[in-house]
């Protein structure tokens, strides 16, 4: 006590070093969104035979995402294009680990769609093969929660097979809810079944298993097509993939020597869906040059208005992004990659 007493000074400061040391390195429950690299598409996407040599590029856009510190809470606050998530509204609920599982199944789906839809967009024969549903989350109060696991794929309910997940979700719906179900799946390459009560869905009428689902599919075509991610996860790539993978298996150029980048997730009949962190998207690709953005020109229901009433669709989003930034890259709303291909055949 007597040499706190002599030395108050000396311990005031490692009280004030270790207040630092902790403002600076220890992680909070938040993560900080700001923009994220460009990437050139052309190594991503690989089919066999087949080169994009074509002058300009298709670029995927990126939102980084950052674990919080006391310090990088403080420095965003004055950084445009940031923004401040809690743990629970980025993870949902999951572990670090599950949610980068997640991301990834997400990535593979969207490479998927892509594969499909730039072959119908060329005319070209392929062929998908249904493997099930990957889990991507479980609802805490879901009777399967501690039988599944997200990652496991669901092959079928109650002895049967499905072609694709909207057909398995609407026979769970139409079953009664409390009823007993079984649902079979596969958890490391094992074939598994597990037994519960259907639950309600909230906000609906329908049973359900409490499980978030995305589809497993195998895509063949005459022409072989295989994707990099190179540390890319997440669905919003789709519709740029979808454009690089039409280039190179058509030998076609259009993009007419212009830098174009873009988001929007891909779905199997070709639409265009709604991303998140479209802003800091806007944003890279006006830092690096990109000549047009395209933007997905989804629709705002009742619901969504009724949720969120500030809310307004990516392209909105986007054009707001673009006019804060002054820039002079072109914003185009699409609502489909036809309608995106239709635009760029349309350049001159």
């Amino acid at each position: 006590m007597k040499w706190l007493k002599r030395n108050k000074g000396v311990v005031g400061l490692i009280v004030a070093l270790l207040f630092v040391v902790a403002f600076v390195t220890v992680p909070l429950p938040y993560f900080i969104e700001l923009p994220g690299p460009v990437e050139d598409l052309k190594p991503f996407v690989n089919v066999e035979g087949k080169e994009d040599e074509f002058k300009g590029s298709f670029n995927i856009t990126t939102v980084s995402e950052r674990r919080a510190t006391g310090v990088s809470l403080l420095v965003s606050k004055f950084v445009p294009f940031t923004e401040i998530i809690s743990e629970r509204d980025m993870l949902g609920g999951a572990t670090t680990e599950e949610y980068i599982q997640m991301n990834e199944f997400y990535m593979k789906s969207a490479q998927n769609a892509a594969k499909v839809e730039a072959l119908k967009l060329a005319k070209m024969k392929y062929e998908m093969k249904f493997k099930g549903v990957y889990v991507m989350s479980i609802s805490d109060d879901s009777a399967f929660k501690d039988q599944i696991s997200v990652g496991d794929i669901v092959t079928g309910v109650n002895g049967k097979s499905f072609k694709s997940s909207k057909e398995l979700v609407d026979y769970v719906h139409s079953q009664k809810i409390g009823n007993s179900a079984t649902v079979e799946f596969t958890h490391d390459g094992k074939k598994k079944n597990a037994k519960g009560k259907l639950m309600k869905l909230p906000g609906t009428k329908f049973a359900g298993i409490g499980i978030t689902l995305v589809d497993n599919t195998e895509i063949t075509s005459e022409v072989p097509i295989t994707y990099e991610a190179y540390g890319i996860t997440g669905p919003s790539g789709g519709l740029m993939l979808t454009l690089e993978t039409y280039t190179k298996i058509t030998g076609k150029d259009i993009r007419k020597g212009k830098k174009i980048a873009g988001t929007g997730t891909m779905d199997f009949d070709g639409e265009v869906g709604r991303i998140g962190g479209i802003d800091k998207k806007v944003a890279s690709a006006s830092k690096q040059g990109a000549e047009i953005f395209f933007a997905p020109d989804d629709e705002i229901t009742k619901e969504m208005k009724k949720y969120d009433p500030e809310i307004q669709s990516n392209y909105k989003e986007a054009l707001a992004a673009a006019k804060k930034l002054k820039t002079k890259m072109k914003i185009i709303p699409v609502k489909t990659a036809k309608e995106a291909l239709e635009y760029l055949e349309g350049m001159k």
